[in-house]
This record gives structure tokens, C-alpha cells and sequence, in this order.
């Protein structure tokens, strides 16, 4: 089984998976919204028919000060969707603070051309939101 990382945006979806041993993390693709999560858990269906996931991490996007931002109130509108067509997977948030901030670094170290940065930015960061989950849950074992 696998686990699906989301970065959840207002213009894009970023989304990473693991491998079936939830070892390794890759992105997976950028979701384009167009101001409709129809879209997004459209693809999602399809993202979950072709991978066998048991649970949906989505980066939770929290102030400096660890105090919820407006676009929290937001993701957790989405996360409870999420909740309600999956009912029967596992869904947790995680702090993604600064997850935008490393994905761009990594993209400057690479030497990513500009114009692709936007495209690939929010699949980075459901990376580093997807590494950080298996992380903190490595801890915990």
C-alpha cells in the first residue's frame, strides 16, 4: 500500500506517492484546480484506481508562529472532502511550513529554468510534505 502526499493550493495541487514499501517519495504530477476541487478529486479517483493507497497526507499550511493561516481554514474545507469520498482510507495533515521554500531552493540548485518552476513547484513540495510524514512516522516506530 501506498501513501499519497498533497500540496494544496488555491491555483494548483501538487501530489507525490510512495513507493509500495513507503520507503522512497516521487512526485507525482501538479493537478491544475481552475477554482474547482471537482477537477482535483477527479483526478484523485483516477490517481487512487491506478495506486493502491491507504492513506492521504496534505500538507496543513500553518503560520510562522504555528497558528492557522486563512488558507488553513481552506485546506481543512478540502481535507474534510477528502474525508467524505474516502472514507475508507486513512487522511492526516502535516505542517508544511516552508515546504514552498526548500521545493524552490531545490529548484534553484538544479538550475531549473523559470518558466518551468510554477509548473513543477507544488509537486516539490507534496514531496518534501510526503518526506516529512514518513519521517516524523519513522520516528514513532
Amino acid at each position: 500500500m501506498r501513501i499519497l502526499g498533497i500540496d494544496y493550493g488555491d491555483a494548483r495541487v501538487g501530489t507525490a506517492i510512495t513507493d509500495a514499501l513507503n520507503i522512497t517519495v516521487q512526485g507525482l504530477e501538479t493537478i491544475e484546480r481552475k477554482n474547482s476541487d471537482k477537477l482535483v478529486l477527479k483526478r484523485l479517483d483516477e490517481i487512487m484506481e491506478k495506486y493502491e493507497i491507504d492513506t492521504i497526507v496534505v500538507g496543513m499550511p500553518f503560520n510562522m508562529n504555528g497558528t492557522k493561516s486563512e488558507r488553513a481554514e481552506i485546506t481543512e474545507k478540502f481535507i474534510h472532502k477528502l474525508k467524505c469520498k474516502y472514507n475508507k482510507i486513512k487522511i492526516e495533515s502535516i505542517d508544511e511550513r516552508l515546504t514552498t521554500v526548500a521545493a524552490h531552493k531545490t529548484m534553484n540548485l538544479l538550475e531549473i529554468n523559470k518558466n518551468k518552476k510554477r509548473n513543477i513547484v507544488d509537486t516539490i513540495s507534496a514531496v518534501y510534505i510526503l518526506e516529512t510524514y514518513l519521517n516524523k512516522n519513522k520516528k514513532l516506530l
